[in-house]
């Protein structure tokens, strides 16, 4: 009984270490060395302080200011954007607190982009499955572009351009869906024509 409890001791310990120290360690470093922006968290720093984290490529913000591209709704928590807490709504299509949620991002979308071309997107009335998503279609971008150049007092052609310069393809040409993200385009908007006014 001793020999095989302890047979049965050693066989944890070698596994805790080997999965639990040193297959950890060895892919921490594999990611340091291969893909160091994305291990740290593809975090993206201010232009003019770089010790300033103005957020993630990977986790969305909400974007409020009329000069700003908009992302989707969000799930995460009980206000929205909460990343300690992120999911989607689990609400089914039949569900009247959805239909109303809807219905109200419908009347909002509408009264915010009165000039926004054809009907409003569906994922700018629904949230991700993670409630964070930080993409949009370019549908969805390009769909904001009136109410985005009005705010800020530019023509319509130039905010389009800038949607247009961060559309990121598909991954290897094949993986998912054309996109752009939120968070860069913002910056880039602020880089090409300065910070929105009030």
């Amino acid at each position: 009984m001793t020999r095989t409890a302890l047979t049965a001791l050693r066989t944890c310990l070698v596994t805790m270490l080997l999965t639990g120290l040193l297959y950890p360690l060895a892919i921490t470093g594999a990611a340091q060395l291969m893909f160091p922006h994305q291990a740290d968290g593809s975090l993206v720093l201010d232009p003019r302080d770089s010790t300033k984290v103005l957020g993630s490529e990977l986790i969305g913000q909400r974007f409020v200011h009329p000069g700003y591209l908009h992302s989707r709704p969000s799930a995460a928590g009980k206000a929205g954007w909460d990343a300690a807490a992120s999911s989607g709504s689990n609400l089914g299509p039949t569900s009247s607190a959805l239909r109303e949620r809807i219905d109200g991002e419908l009347v909002r979308l509408i009264a915010e982009n009165p000039d926004a071309p054809g009907p409003v997107p569906a994922e700018l009335l629904t949230a991700s499955g993670s409630g964070l998503d930080p993409h949009l279609s370019p549908d969805a971008a390009r769909w904001q572009v009136p109410r985005i150049a009005a705010s800020r007092g530019v023509k319509a052609e130039r905010v389009h351009a800038v949607v247009e310069a961060a559309l990121e393809g598909r991954e290897f040409g094949m993986l998912g869906e054309p996109r752009i993200n939120v968070l860069l385009v913002n910056l880039a908007l602020d880089r090409q024509f300065g910070l929105p006014t009030e």
